[in-house]
């Protein structure tokens, strides 16, 4: 059990990247009005930019 939760803590920017990231970025451009570029949705818009922050953040090691 313990190897579950330190596996599952050592992904956690990754899961928090594309578990809130993604929705939160996909709403807010809904809200705002914005089209993404290249004809994507706003959910694919969400799920590279919150995927990109949470691999940044798991490579650092910090989100700041």
């Amino acid at each position: 059990m313990e190897k579950v939760i330190r596996s599952v803590f050592y992904i956690g920017p990754l899961i928090f990247g594309f578990g809130f990231l993604t929705p939160l970025i996909a709403q807010i451009i809904v809200a705002v009005g914005w089209t993404p570029p290249f004809g994507l949705s706003a959910l694919a818009t969400g799920l590279i930019v919150g995927g990109a922050l949470g691999v940044i953040a798991q490579i650092r090691g910090r989100w700041v």
